[in-house]
């Protein structure tokens, strides 16, 4: 597979930052509590940070950085515009940045790339949420992720996400030991095994038997993994209830 990430982060982002004004207040239905507007000003400033630690270069300290470099998106309709200078500046880096170069992350030392593909597959998942809202509020139903695209999402969130983000205290103690896989029906190579542990998820690339079975589009089985959508979508064999102590473990 070969994918343009950069091409990904700007298709989406300027998704995002075309969201109607009119409907900043209309509410997220997939995540209580937020509206466009949230969506919109959280993802600027994610773009900010990640800019910032970046161009502060290798050493840098992530949290110190997003507490005394990263200021917030303004409120109400200047969110929109300032969405898209934080996505333009953001896109100005990674044009100007060798994706081999050394930087900071929130998970220690990595690629300038490894931050592309971060930021590419979270406004993605945020457009979602802001298109959803829009949809809720009386409006089109979202378009469509590049299939691509949210396939090497879905592999980002195992490889990166998963281990740095589950709490795995949540697990149900029936569900410790067992197994999850999940299938892409739309691309190719989209196949991973979770094997769920009181303390590490081990995951396995490639197919294999499992207790519960994930079948879906690489979209469908990113936003079910996201908990942006209800594991009906997919197509579920197995213990069904394995697979939601996975999702209920889940921050996203």
């Amino acid at each position: 597979m070969s994918l343009d990430l950069l091409a990904t982060l700007r298709r989406e982002g300027d998704r995002l930052a075309s969201m109607p004004v009119e409907a900043l207040t209309a509410p997220v239905p997939t995540v209580p509590g937020w509206t466009l507007e949230h969506v919109v000003r959280h993802t600027g400033k994610v773009h900010r940070w990640a800019n910032a630690v970046i161009l502060a270069g290798p050493g840098a300290d992530t949290g110190a950085v997003a507490k005394q470099q990263v200021e917030s998106l303004p409120k109400g309709p200047d969110s929109l515009p300032a969405y898209r200078s934080s996505l333009e500046a953001m896109v100005a880096t990674f044009e100007s940045t060798d994706p081999e170069a050394v930087v900071e992350t929130f998970v220690g030392a990595r690629t300038a790339a490894w931050w592309l593909r971060r930021q590419a597959h979270e406004v993605a998942v945020h457009r979602i949420d802001a298109a959803d809202a829009v949809r809720a509020a009386g409006g089109v139903a979202p378009e469509a992720l590049d299939p691509d695209a949210a396939a090497d999402a879905v592999a980002e969130l195992t490889e990166v996400q998963y281990p740095h983000r589950l709490l795995l205290d949540r697990l149900t103690p029936e569900s410790i030991g067992r197994t999850v896989h999940v299938h892409g029906t739309d691309v190719d190579d989209l196949e991973w095994t979770f094997t769920l542990g009181a303390e590490v998820l081990a995951s396995a690339r490639g197919h294999g038997k499992a207790d519960v079975a994930l079948r879906g589009t690489a979209e469908h089985l990113l936003l079910v993994l996201c908990r942006r959508r209800p594991l009906d979508v997919l197509t579920v064999f197995g213990d069904t209830s394995v697979a939601e102590s996975l999702l209920d473990a889940s921050r996203f």
